[in-house]
């Protein structure tokens, strides 16, 4: 058993463990990491790589349906499935050198492939050696809920951590939820031709977005094989070999449906079992590690990043609180975790992006709210992409409180929000910001200008104007 004292533990090498690891180790701190598993967590090898490669795959259908509105017509469509998964796991295998053993030992961190768990607040114990650190950094990430719904064969349910194996396309698809996950996997494989059923219990699915950006997203399925319940109860299966059905009731009426396969999309579970976080005496609940805005534990060298420890589970949000803990570790220069102008993004198609307050809450604070419809905008009738709408929450002096797209590049739309209200900037900065032409971005544009709109054609500014204009 080797004894092995550094200044830094990390358990967990997703996203945020990897982020804090090759920066602390860069910048002279002597640092450990576990993994038990794959080295690049859920993300790369689950998450967001495979969906955004087969959401990708998917557009490229819809675009071949698509195409003849644009004047060339596409015959005979064929998907090859094992061609669709090789992309995924091509691209899986671009990126793994990145997240790779060898490069983090070339940065100087010493990798375990290993679990850990901890002997008491100093040490954790992995396979085959005891680590005492200075400070641990908890990055264990989360796994897919799975409920055992009656009657229902769980030997044979997809999540996101399977369905990327499969070697067909399935014909039926049950999704059991209707969040982020499930949306963007339905519409996936709706786009394949799967015809798809999501079960909500909520009375709406993606229950974060405002009823504007829901309504467009619906629109855009009217054409696909998608069928969406909410508000959904008493869920039951009838599951053999020999056929597959799901009964529940919605409004008053029981359904029952016949179906192939079945995703479940219901939520994510901290990674935190074999912690033995009590021998450390480390605060949790059912929801995760609980942490401070600096996302300490109750105890103070031992901190908890990502979806172990976050409400906001989501990649980028993993490598944030990464990059502020080395601030607050190695620097001595505390850094909070803050929310407020923190961006996401929907990889639906059409893609629904968000940074600060929601349209509702902004109404009911009594904000101004700008709406502009990507129909108006040139580059999106060209492509015709004309399904969309941002939303700008803003004041009376032009500050931002939040904004919403939907909508054709929504993703990297938001960006130029983010930036601005992270830096307090106002309105007038994106609408004095000069872009190409023809593009997406002078959608931001003109939203922001239209702030000035009634100020600059007033009476007032019309007759300031003709006064001038008879000075010689």
């Amino acid at each position: 058993m080797d004894n092995i004292k550094t200044d830094i533990c990390v358990i967990g090498a997703g996203s945020g463990g990897l982020s804090f690891a090759a920066g602390a180790a860069q910048m002279g701190a002597s640092v450990v990491l576990f993994e038990k598993g794959k080295m690049g967590g859920d993300c790369l090898n689950y998450g967001c790589v495979p969906s955004k490669s087969l959401i990708e795959s998917s557009k490229y259908a819809s675009i071949a349906y698509k195409a003849k509105s644009l004047g060339v017509e596409i015959n005979n469509i064929q998907l090859d499935v094992q061609d669709i998964m090789s992309h995924i796991k091509n691209v899986i295998k671009k990126i793994e050198p990145h997240d790779s053993v060898e490069r983090f030992e070339n940065l100087g961190v010493k990798v375990i492939q290993s679990k850990a768990s901890f002997i008491d607040s100093k040490s954790v114990q992995g396979e085959n050696c005891v680590v005492r650190a200075k400070y641990f950094i908890i990055a264990t990430g989360s796994s897919p809920r799975i409920i055992p719904f009656n009657g229902l064969n769980l030997n044979r349910v997809l999540t996101n951590e399977n369905i990327f194996d499969l070697n067909y396309i399935p014909k039926t698809l049950l999704v059991i939820g209707g969040g982020p996950i499930g949306c963007e996997l339905a519409q996936a494989f709706a786009s394949f031709g799967t015809n798809i059923i999501i079960l909500e219990n909520s009375d709406k699915i993606l229950g974060m977005l405002d009823s504007s950006s829901r309504d467009i997203l619906l629109d855009s399925w009217k054409n696909l094989p998608i069928d969406v319940f909410t508000s959904v109860t008493d869920i039951n299966f009838s599951d053999s070999n020999s056929i597959r059905k799901v009964s529940f009731i919605t409004e008053k009426i029981k359904n029952e449906i016949i179906f192939d396969d079945i995703l479940m999309a219901t939520g994510r579970e901290p990674n935190l079992s074999i912690l033995n976080l009590d021998n450390a005496n480390i605060f949790f609940d059912s929801k995760g590690i609980i942490v401070d805005s600096y996302q300490r534990t109750n105890q103070k060298r031992i901190f908890a990043i990502g979806d172990c420890a976050s409400r906001f589970q989501f990649t980028h949000n993993a490598s944030y609180q990464a990059s502020a803990l080395i601030q607050t570790i190695l620097f001595k220069l505390p850094k909070k975790v803050s929310y407020n102008y923190f961006p996401y993004c929907i990889y639906t198609n059409p893609e629904i992006a968000h940074v600060g307050i929601c349209v509702a809450d902004a109404k009911k604070q009594g904000l101004t709210i700008l709406s502009l419809e990507y129909e108006g905008n040139d580059r999106a009738i060209a492509t015709v992409n004309e399904l969309g709408l941002i939303q700008v929450s803003t004041d009376k002096r032009g500050y931002i409180y939040g904004v919403t797209i939907i909508g054709a590049n929504a993703g990297e739309l938001i960006t130029q929000w983010t930036i601005l209200m992270s830096n307090k900037k106002k309105l007038k900065h994106m609408a004095s910001t000069i872009v190409p032409y023809p593009t997406l971005s002078e959608l931001n544009k003109r939203v922001a200008g239209s702030f000035y709109t009634p100020k600059l054609f007033s009476k007032k500014v019309q007759s300031i104007v003709k006064a001038l204009m008879k000075i010689s």
